[in-house]
């Protein structure tokens, strides 16, 4: 995934004499996780730049350039620091289009490394979609594979409205053939990466595969479970999720962020509405917990495993 991103980063700053890429060691070094790896060489200082340690600061330089034609990619280093820019991103990123009437796009895209699974210390490891999802004017997508990552970024950054681009740390280093040609299916729509008959699981980013780990193991037991992988959180396709529901009747959703009003909840309550008369069950959620980001050595305890992803599901199947 490291090197898709890599990937499309250069695909977009080759495309596009306006595409910025900045943030904190992103230049010479080339990124905490190498996703800037060579950049700065191939483009020069002008383009590919590094930052001061101040996120407020980036967000609030991406807002300027963007009103003044550029298009900016910056990154915040980890996904616990980017709260000291939410008074950038909440009250100008996302609302300087609305605030001009349409007199300026917002075409930033902000990369985020996001989520657990690394051993990391605090603030490294935390899950903030539900944060960036409740505020209108914010796109929000997180891929859950390399080529979904490919996909996604230069789908992102050629939006013209601002989005928040959540990279699954854990799944940096995971392995497939990618294809260097923007394709797939834009933003705002899900995919079934897994078709099924008894429930339905719903995950995001790095979810995703622990679901298909859940399903591997259900089909050993007779059960078949379908996978769906929103990948855009804002805008939500509730026909894809809603129509993967309906044909199994239940549903168990997953995301490693606190349980108390994550993301889960809305989708919970998009499926009740949407798909009501089709549940034969409850609607279940698997998440992380009401507590602080633990640290590495016990994050496995905190991180939806496929033991209790798979006693959710043992739950809607007896209801």
């Amino acid at each position: 995934m490291v090197q898709a991103l890599n990937a499309a980063l250069r695909y977009c700053l080759a495309a596009d004499d306006r595409t910025l890429v900045f943030g904190q060691d992103v230049g010479r070094l080339g990124g905490v996780f190498r996703v800037t790896d060579g950049l700065q060489r191939e483009f020069g200082e002008r383009r590919v730049f590094d930052t001061p340690l101040a996120e407020s600061g980036i967000v609030g330089v991406a807002v300027g350039l963007a009103m003044a034609g550029w298009r900016p990619v910056p990154e915040i280093q980890f996904d616990g620091f980017s709260f000291p820019a939410l008074d950038q991103m909440l009250t100008n990123l996302a609302k300087y289009r609305g605030r001009s009437r349409g007199a300026y796009d917002m075409p930033v895209t902000l990369r985020l490394p996001s989520y657990g699974g690394i051993g990391g210390p605090e603030h490294h490891s935390e899950s903030p979609e539900s944060i960036y999802a409740h505020t209108a004017g914010l796109k929000v997508v997180t891929p859950s594979s390399a080529q979904e990552a490919f996909n996604l970024l230069v789908a992102a950054i050629r939006d013209p409205d601002p989005v928040i681009f959540m990279e699954p740390k854990s799944r940096y280093w995971a392995k497939e053939e990618v294809a260097l040609e923007p394709a797939g299916l834009p933003i705002g729509c899900a995919r079934l990466v897994r078709a099924g008959s008894d429930a339905t699981l719903v995950a995001w980013g790095p979810m995703v595969h622990r679901c298909l780990q859940v399903a591997a193991a259900a089909e050993e037991d007779g059960v078949s479970l379908g996978v769906v992988d929103l990948r855009s959180l804002v805008p939500l396709d509730e026909e894809t999720l809603l129509a993967s529901v309906a044909e199994t009747g239940r549903a168990v959703v997953v995301h490693e962020a606190p349980r108390t009003a994550g993301f889960a909840a809305e989708v919970s309550a998009r499926l009740m509405e949407g798909a009501f008369g089709s549940l034969k069950a409850p609607v279940q959620r698997v998440t992380g917990w009401d507590v602080p980001y633990p640290s590495g050595a016990v994050e496995q305890q905190y991180i939806p495993s496929v033991d209790r992803i798979l006693l959710a599901v043992q739950l809607v199947l007896d209801h």
